[in-house]
Protein backbone atom coordinates (compact mmCIF):
# COMPACT_ATOMS: atom_id res chain seq x y z
CA UNK A 1 0.00 0.00 0.00
CA UNK A 2 1.00 3.56 -0.19
CA UNK A 3 -0.32 6.19 1.46
CA UNK A 4 -3.83 4.08 2.35
CA UNK A 5 -4.10 2.80 -0.87
CA UNK A 6 -3.83 0.08 -2.88
CA UNK A 7 -0.54 -0.11 -4.92
CA UNK A 8 1.24 -2.22 -7.43
CA UNK A 9 1.74 -5.63 -5.71
CA UNK A 10 -1.11 -5.62 -3.66
CA UNK A 11 -3.46 -8.14 -3.87
CA UNK A 12 -7.05 -6.19 -3.86
CA UNK A 13 -11.04 -6.50 -3.97
CA UNK A 14 -12.59 -4.30 -6.98
CA UNK A 15 -16.00 -3.41 -5.70
CA UNK A 16 -16.84 -2.75 -9.48
CA UNK A 17 -15.65 -6.04 -11.22
CA UNK A 18 -16.65 -7.79 -8.43
CA UNK A 19 -13.46 -9.58 -8.79
CA UNK A 20 -10.49 -10.18 -6.94
CA UNK A 21 -6.83 -9.62 -8.59
CA UNK A 22 -3.39 -8.30 -8.24
CA UNK A 23 -2.59 -4.75 -9.30
CA UNK A 24 0.09 -4.96 -11.38
CA UNK A 25 1.00 -1.53 -12.89
CA UNK A 26 -0.70 2.44 -12.21
CA UNK A 27 -0.23 4.38 -14.45
CA UNK A 28 -1.57 8.31 -14.89
CA UNK A 29 -4.70 7.36 -11.58
CA UNK A 30 -5.11 3.94 -14.00
CA UNK A 31 -4.69 1.11 -11.92
CA UNK A 32 -4.30 -2.02 -13.97
CA UNK A 33 -5.12 -5.28 -12.04
CA UNK A 34 -4.98 -9.13 -13.30
CA UNK A 35 -6.85 -11.90 -12.06
CA UNK A 36 -5.12 -14.01 -8.99
CA UNK A 37 -6.11 -17.42 -10.70
CA UNK A 38 -7.77 -18.69 -13.85
CA UNK A 39 -6.28 -16.33 -16.19
CA UNK A 40 -8.17 -13.73 -18.38
CA UNK A 41 -7.30 -10.23 -18.82
CA UNK A 42 -6.51 -7.87 -17.30
CA UNK A 43 -8.74 -5.16 -16.24
CA UNK A 44 -8.54 -0.97 -15.31
CA UNK A 45 -9.98 0.45 -12.35
CA UNK A 46 -9.51 4.23 -12.05
CA UNK A 47 -11.21 4.74 -8.73
CA UNK A 48 -8.53 3.57 -6.29
CA UNK A 49 -11.08 3.80 -3.17
CA UNK A 50 -12.86 1.25 -4.88
CA UNK A 51 -9.87 -1.23 -4.42
CA UNK A 52 -10.20 -3.17 -1.10
CA UNK A 53 -6.43 -3.99 -0.59
CA UNK A 54 -7.23 -7.82 0.86
CA UNK A 55 -3.44 -8.83 0.91
CA UNK A 56 -0.88 -6.24 1.02
CA UNK A 57 2.98 -6.47 -0.93
CA UNK A 58 4.55 -6.29 2.71
CA UNK A 59 2.62 -9.68 3.13
CA UNK A 60 2.72 -11.43 -0.44
CA UNK A 61 4.76 -14.44 1.30
CA UNK A 62 1.84 -15.13 3.65
CA UNK A 63 -0.27 -16.49 0.24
Amino acid sequence: MKGGKAWVGDEVHDEDAGRRGMVTDVSGGVYIVRPLTGGGPEWTQNNPDRLTVTVPLDNSWLR
